[in-house]
């Protein structure tokens, strides 16, 4: 029987333990941006869960979650580097958080997802410290990293019973946007030299198929995939597409006519990005 929204954080046992209170990592600045980095999140088998924190000087309140994964590989970077591809977000005022899972090889798809999961329940949890409106909170990503912004956004609970006082915290979001995501891993667990993140039990796919989740509760969804991508082919798109309309959902689908897997075109990423912070920006919203 497939899990039931409010106790699919039971079918990925998670490992992490809380977070005490206390000050985060020492800030940074960039040309008037507050960038904060490696906040820890959780840990798990002695390793550090982490986000960084891009703050701009005009922040609105409004933050975005960025998934740190591609084939739910999470692979850190130098924070002042990765500004630069959240520009756009970052002039229109929204704070993103740039949020890395325990990752592929080690840790496979349900882990990744408990994790992105605890990341947004310590965003409720410490919102004030990070001075972001939980009301106005956003997931995106690509790939591995759009199938996790819609867990995140189909799936949500105002909180667990549990001990841990992040996980007592609400996982929920405003408004999602997901580039060629993968949304049904039913077909595609088992064995897989390439992506071995999928090397999991089936009988845990359902809990973590995103095209199993839509009800008329869901945030705002918006869907962008390239009608040439060879790895995630486009009917994921459209078939999740589809049960978010049928559910009732606010939710749209853009299609890059020759677009593949990961915009590699320059134009196709420029139009997918225009489009994700309008998404935003709508319905966030830019200013307090």
């Amino acid at each position: 029987m497939m899990a039931s929204k409010r106790a699919l954080w039971l079918c990925v046992a998670m490992a992490a333990s809380a977070v005490p209170a206390g000050a985060f990592a020492q800030e940074t600045a960039l040309d008037g941006l507050r960038i904060t980095p490696d906040v820890v999140y959780g840990h798990k088998d002695g390793m550090a869960l982490t986000f960084d924190v891009f703050r701009p000087a005009d922040a609105n309140g409004a933050a975005i979650l960025y998934m740190v994964s591609g084939g739910w590989v999470s692979r850190w970077s130098p924070p002042e580097g990765a500004a630069t591809g959240f520009s756009g977000l970052l002039e229109k005022g929204f704070t993103v958080l740039a949020v890395r899972h325990g990752s592929s090889p080690r840790f496979k798809v349900p882990e990744a997802e408990a994790d992105v999961r605890r990341a947004l329940r310590y965003v409720h949890l410490r919102a004030d410290e990070l001075g972001i409106d939980t009301d106005r909170i956003g997931v995106y990503g690509g790939s591995a990293g759009g199938h996790l912004s819609l867990m995140l956004g189909l799936v949500s609970d105002d909180g667990t019973d549990a001990n841990d006082p992040v996980l007592r915290a609400p996982s929920r979001v405003a408004a999602v946007v997901a580039y060629y995501p993968p949304v049904d891993l039913r077909s595609m667990v088992g064995p897989n030299e390439r992506f071995p993140a999928l090397e999991f039990p089936q009988e845990q796919a359902e809990s973590i198929s995103p095209i199993l989740y839509a009800t008329s509760d869901d945030p705002p969804t918006l869907l962008i995939h390239g009608d040439a991508d060879e790895l995630v082919n486009i009917s994921h798109s459209q078939v999740m597409f589809e049960a978010l309309q049928g559910a009732r959902v606010e939710s749209e689908f853009i299609t890059i006519p020759g677009g593949d897997h990961g915009f590699r075109n320059p134009e196709h990423r420029a139009r997918a990005q225009a489009a994700m912070i309008d998404w935003f920006d709508r319905h966030l919203g830019s200013t307090q």
